[in-house]
């Protein structure tokens, strides 16, 4: 059947660009295009065996307003959406809404993904929104900076929300149809968001790996970085954290002995390091690779943790002692390039703010410059390593990272402060005022840190939470496989009876207000 075939699909993970070098946005980049490439090379088979999973899907427009809060601006832009009414019990089946964040969507948000196993189980019509300003989802002169004033979370509640009143009229849906958000990463904490902010349109909320709260210096991305190397479970050890912390050290003397022609032979990069921001971007690019081993783990497009200490750790011949751990982050980093097929390591700091000052069009489905400004004016985010903690270099600066907020958009360093105390106060944070809203996250998973990840009460309701002691970031979006650990399998589990337990309250309660 086609149902049980599309759990063959491959669900692709969202992404987060926040406050990382080159090297960890193409690692995340690649996961992505790892994704894509697995699901249309699996749908050619199924296509040569007569099947056609495609033919459920339908891509779609709304035209929403480009600020919903000034009535007088009558400007609107295209919004892109997918629709699978494969599964969909009509007419009262329950509506699965997969929200769209930093990046664009694709058909297989509604073809693949834990959430689409569950609408078959339930008959449920699936939806995928592509989030404003992201993907195709954009006006041409959109990235522009004096435009990107309509790019934020609000505003894309308030898409949400129309789309909500789009469907309905479109589909003939009523109060019968109970809508259950889900998300991940910045669109997990928007699917939190929209059931906060507009809980009488969804039901119930699965928000994975959310980074709810917004915070300026999120060094404790890279605390859990440390940790997650440490962990015995997913192949981490005390003694690859201490070569690690070794690497960086003498990665970080040889530079301030000016040995930068080495250094640019051996990382192998396109340009020799003279100046201090180029200086950074290497050391922020060399950090790039361990920590997109870290964020994600055992997903096939790097290497896992277990294969990053097995390098950093194990015996070798040929080097000095005080030599070992440097050498090894050589070895690691031709070992990157080796993988992503890159000739030479890009650390031009020009060059990165020239793909960040980029308005064309095309730039929008890369995502960086529209995120890059989202923290500057909402989250933050940015991952910073002057906490004694970290396992880099505290080269790694808040100042170097909140710069680019002035350069690229003229927003003052100063201003971010209370931008980052407003999103927090008007959504409420890590205890957000929310129910029936299930948070789940990853044990190495450094976003678990702004998440929901334990019980907590807000005027006497519990909040709910899945704790995955030893998977990674959006784990537990993916399909089922035999090769998941037990704790994944048996999240997922969870996952389903809450999301089951909504839908038959949701029954009931109509049921008791058909008897009124």
């Amino acid at each position: 059947m086609l149902f049980s075939l599309a759990r063959c699909l491959i669900p692709l993970l969202l992404l987060n660009f926040v406050g990382c070098g080159r090297i960890l946005r193409t690692i995340k980049e690649r996961v992505r295009d790892l994704q894509l490439q697995r699901n249309k090379q699996l749908l050619l088979t199924l296509t040569g065996r007569g099947q056609q999973p495609r033919q459920h899907v339908k891509e779609a427009w709304i035209h929403q307003p480009l600020d919903h809060f000034n009535r007088r601006d009558g400007n609107s832009f295209p919004q892109r959406f997918f629709v699978n009414e494969a599964y969909w019990r009509r007419p009262d089946g329950p509506v699965f809404l997969f929200i769209g964040g930093e990046g664009p969507i694709f058909e297989f948000d509604v073809l693949a993904g834990h959430h689409v196993d569950m609408a078959e189980e339930h008959g449920a019509l699936l939806l995928a929104l592509e989030h404003r300003f992201y993907g195709d989802s954009i006006n041409p002169d959109g990235l522009k900076t004096e435009n990107l004033a309509d790019l934020s979370s609000q505003q894309a509640l308030a898409d949400l929300a129309l789309f909500h009143q789009h469907i309905s009229q479109s589909f003939n849906l009523s109060r019968r149809n109970t809508w259950i958000s889900f998300g991940g990463s910045y669109s997990g904490a928007l699917s939190a968001w929209f059931r906060g902010k507009f809980h009488s349109l969804v039901y119930g909320a699965v928000a994975s790996s959310a980074p709810v709260k917004a915070t300026l210096d999120f060094s404790a991305y890279n605390n859990i970085v440390g940790l997650s190397l440490r962990n015995e479970a997913v192949g981490g050890s005390e003694k690859c954290l201490a070569a690690i912390q070794e690497a960086f050290a003498a990665l970080e003397a040889a530079l301030m002995a000016g040995n930068i022609h080495q250094l640019a032979v051996d990382f192998g990069c396109c340009q020799i390091p003279k100046d201090p921001d180029d200086q950074i971007e290497l050391m922020e690019n060399v950090a790039d690779i361990v920590m997109g081993t870290v964020q994600y783990n055992e997903e096939g497009v790097l290497m896992p943790i277990s294969e990053l200490c097995a390098v950093m750790i194990n015996k070798s011949e040929g080097h000095v002692e005080e030599m070992e751990a440097y050498s090894r982050l050589v070895k690691l980093s031709q070992i990157y390039r080796s993988i992503s097929e890159e000739p030479c390591l890009d650390i031009s700091h020009e060059n990165t703010v020239k793909d960040l000052m980029d308005t064309s069009l095309h730039s929008s489905r890369r995502a960086q410059r529209q995120w890059m400004y989202q923290t500057c004016t909402e989250f933050g985010f940015y991952q910073t390593c002057e906490d004694t903690t970290c396992p880099f270099s505290g080269m790694l600066t808040l100042r170097d990272h909140t710069k680019l907020c002035a350069m690229l958009f003229g927003i003052s360093q100063h201003s971010l402060p209370a931008h980052i105390a407003f999103t927090n106060t008007y959504y409420g944070g890590d205890n957000p005022p929310t129910q029936r809203v299930l948070y789940v996250n990853g044990g190495i998973d450094p976003w678990k840190e702004l998440s929901v990840v334990q019980n907590r009460t807000e005027e006497g309701e519990e909040a709910q939470t899945v704790f995955i002691k030893d998977t990674a970031h959006c784990a537990d979006m993916s399909r089922r496989r035999t090769a998941d650990r037990c704790s994944l399998r048996k999240a997922r589990l969870e996952i389903e009876e809450c999301v089951s337990s909504w839908l038959k309250a949701a029954d009931q309660e109509k049921m008791e207000k058909r008897r009124v």
